[in-house]
């Protein structure tokens, strides 16, 4: 029985693939057609496009569920199910409103003219058309009886209309859930709400409008391959903005000025969150390839996938060795917040083959964050989750490490960076403030000390729980606050 299969082997299959190969070959010199048709032809490349945003796409919404994992966990128990809330809702209010007019002013008419008192609007924003849909010509295709020539929609476009709509959609809803994670405890569900759909419908596209879509900044050159400044950047401003306005939890910062820790409830869950977010990852770097109908794609989106593992562990790394020395302990919760800082430093510029870059870029982003998260103690800013050095300060360093492996201009980053951080936390502290005197921000006292899913969803996320406030501490935070107001 041996003897035949090494005969078959070594004798019967090379024969059977030398005929197919001499067969094939004279089907191809004798129908010039089939051989075209072996390749990668318009139409299929279409295809592999489309499906590459719809799954990558879908991967990047993965991330909403990674969020929601880190930030529960990293709040009280008390809390928890209001994290819950604002993550789904958020997801649902970006969607609609960046369908309803975030998509057309990010990407729609950008760069048109549209000179207004000596400034061209369309250097900035886009249509204000509301709505979004197919294109006439994908509805022909769809209205036409099957096997109807593609030919009209493979000549306006390499891919579906609604396919990148999707895909542009799902970072829009990242962006959103910065700012959850950063004002988690203290900020009111709904103005929260009215804030996140401020932000998706029209703060982000303005930025968008600039450089993904086309306008000013993309002209001169800014680079930003998957958004370490368009999205994490903009959605670390948008919740500085909130916390500057809004102020620390109470207790959060003695009157002696010391910190009162707040470790994390469930640091399982914060894990959980942080590996789902670096699943996510990879469909947030390499669909922003932007297509896969050909090998040169397929070449360039296997190293951004490569590029974006390295520096998450390599962010990783150097968060467990720093966090001993900046703040005095292996802190699990830095290491976890070191594998984000690594993912957004590297997010502006995955595309380069000298992969040592990627774990250098990723290092510096652990580093960052590790000391962001003891500044922020310094100047009595309360972010919870970390998530302004995580997403704000790696944000702008990967955007300025594009300079030494991206081949980016480093004053045009610079520029993008400055004009990109005073637009967004100018109109989010506006925002906010308007918000605060209107609606109010912030939860009241009570609320704060009953937690939020108590108080505002009449609701607990751990029944079985018994909630055991320090009532000595906290009047003595609400004494000095009340003095201050006065």
């Amino acid at each position: 029985m041996r003897a035949f299969s090494s005969l078959v082997t070594h004798h019967r299959i090379p024969s059977m693939l030398a005929a197919t190969g001499i067969a094939t070959l004279l089907l191809m010199l004798l129908r010039p057609g089939v051989a075209h048709a072996m390749g990668v032809e318009e139409e299929a490349a279409f295809v592999f496009n489309t499906f590459s945003f719809l799954v990558w796409g879908a991967l990047v919404m993965w991330m909403c569920a990674g969020f929601t994992m880190l930030e529960a966990g990293s709040v009280r128990t008390k809390n928890a199910a209001m994290i819950c809330m604002k993550n789904i809702g958020l997801y649902s209010i970006a969607g609609l409103a960046y369908f309803v007019i975030g998509y057309n002013l990010m990407y729609v008419d950008v760069g048109r003219d549209a000179t207004f008192l000596g400034l061209n609007l369309g250097d900035v924003i886009g249509t204000f058309a509301l709505t979004y849909s197919s294109t006439a010509a994908e509805a022909a295709l769809l209205e036409a009886e099957a096997g109807a020539s593609a030919a009209g929609v493979l000549a306006e476009s390499s891919y579906a209309s609604m396919s990148d709509w999707f895909f542009q959609m799902v970072f829009v809803a990242t962006t959103a859930s910065i700012v959850s994670g950063a004002l988690a405890e203290r900020v009111k569900m709904w103005s929260f709400f009215l804030f996140v759909a401020f932000l998706t419908a029209f703060t982000y596209p303005l930025i968008g409008a600039w450089t993904w879509g086309g306008g000013w900044l993309s002209d001169l050159g800014f680079t930003d391959f998957a958004g370490s400044t368009i999205v994490h950047s903009t959605g670390g401003w948008a919740a500085l903005a909130g916390l500057v306005v809004i102020g620390p939890r109470l207790g959060k910062f003695a009157r002696d000025g010391s910190v009162r820790p707040t470790p994390p409830s469930n640091i399982l869950v914060v894990t959980l969150g942080v590996f789902i977010l670096w699943f996510g990852w990879f469909g947030f770097n390499g669909g922003s390839q932007l297509a896969l109908g050909s090998a040169v794609n397929a070449v360039w989106m296997s190293i951004v996938l490569v590029n974006t593992n390295l520096a998450a562990a390599s962010g990783v790394v150097v968060a467990l060795i720093a966090s001993r020395h900046i703040l005095g302990r292996t802190d699990l919760f830095a290491v976890l917040n070191g594998a984000i800082a690594g993912l957004v430093s590297i997010t502006a510029a995955p595309n380069f083959v000298d992969h040592y870059w990627a774990i250098l870029i990723g290092a510096v982003g652990g580093l960052i964050v590790v000391a962001g998260l003891r500044f922020l103690e310094y100047v009595k800013i309360d972010d919870v989750v970390g998530a302004v050095p995580a997403h704000l300060f790696a944000g702008i360093w990967g955007t300025l490490a594009a300079s030494i492996a991206g081949g980016a201009q480093l004053h045009i980053q610079l520029l993008g960076i400055a004009a990109i951080g005073a637009t967004v936390f100018g109109i989010s502290w506006c925002a906010w403030k308007a918000l605060d005197m209107t609606l109010g921000a912030r939860i009241s006292h009570q609320v704060e000390r009953l937690g939020q899913d108590a108080g505002e969803l009449h609701m607990e996320s751990y029944p079985e729980f018994v909630l055991m406030p320090d009532p000595d501490y906290y009047d003595d935070i609400e004494e000095e606050q009340e003095k201050a107001k006065g």
